[in-house]
């Protein structure tokens, strides 16, 4: 068999893939890309040719130690299997599930921890499009499906907190990043989407502006002096070439009567060193326009 091939024998294999982890539950009678991968993964394991392709040699030792798919693994009929979380349970598990619910539009009220009929009915459709068997518990297939389909859900979602101000972009809202917004003239340190601090900042002129875009803190220099124009950038934290986020003096003394030279100017130097102190190498600067 190969990729292109169809029939109940390709059916069989990819129920007998799926006993090795190799193969998703739901079997088709098309030898795909994703049957492909899971041959070639159990070649590779065994140190032989990973082409894909089911020859004699691999189907005998898949069969070998896999056991007869039954009636109901090939039709994709499925038992519920033992509930994880179900109806009356609460907890942070709860929580978990109902904000993974929310990103693929299941559940739309708020995370409250409690497995209540809002969850229920949440569970109930999205087995219902899934072809999992509609019981409204979390067994083990219906959440790895969900987890499969979703990210880890941020703070801000488990506990239904809103950023306050102008909208978020949406790279900030996951991971660590400083989220410079032109429009607004701020600076937001946000943790799995929870704002932690928010500064008032400045940026380079028409002539030296400051780049916008997806970036990452590459260099830190806590008592930085420009090279190029000589001037101090205490708790300099660059992002692109020799643009950075740092202090600065003259930002402090004179407001937005001025520009920088392309970099993101902080007046404010207690919140510019504390977030010095707390900003990583590889932490994203996102910077945008809301």
């Amino acid at each position: 068999m190969r990729i292109g091939d169809t029939g109940w024998r390709v059916r069989e294999l990819q129920s007998r893939l799926h006993q090795l982890d190799l193969h998703s539950e739901v079997v088709t009678s098309r030898f795909d890309r994703e049957t492909r991968a899971g041959v070639a993964t159990f070649q590779r394991r065994r140190g032989w040719r990973a082409d894909g392709v089911v020859d004699e040699r691999t189907w005998l030792k898949i069969t070998a130690i896999t056991t007869e798919p039954t009636t109901e693994a090939l039709h994709n009929v499925y038992t519920p299997g033992r509930p994880l979380l179900q109806r009356g349970d609460t907890g942070l598990r709860v929580r978990h599930v109902q904000a993974r619910l929310k990103q693929v539009r299941w559940y739309d009220g708020r995370v409250t921890g409690r497995y209540a009929r809002s969850t229920v009915a949440a569970v109930e459709g999205f087995q219902a499009k899934r072809r999992i068997p509609v019981t409204g518990q979390v067994d083990r297939r219906t959440l790895t499906r969900l987890q499969q389909m979703t990210r880890t859900p941020t703070r801000a979602e488990l506990f239904n907190i809103v950023a306050s101000g102008p909208a978020l972009d949406p790279r900030c809202t996951t991971g660590r990043a400083m989220c410079v917004d032109k429009t607004s003239r701020s600076l937001r340190w946000v943790v799995d989407g929870v704002v932690l601090k928010t500064v008032e900042v400045r940026f380079g002129s028409d002539e030296l502006p400051t780049r916008e875009g997806a970036f990452a803190v590459f260099r830190k220099s806590r008592d930085h002096v420009s090279s190029l124009y000589d001037t101090p950038m205490p708790f300099a934290m660059f992002f692109s070439g020799g643009q950075a986020v740092h202090y600065s003096p003259d930002f402090a003394a004179n407001g937005y009567d001025g520009a920088s030279h392309g970099c993101v100017n902080v007046r404010d130097r207690p919140a510019v060193a504390w977030l010095f102190d707390r900003v990583l190498i590889g932490d994203k600067v996102i910077v945008y326009r809301s």
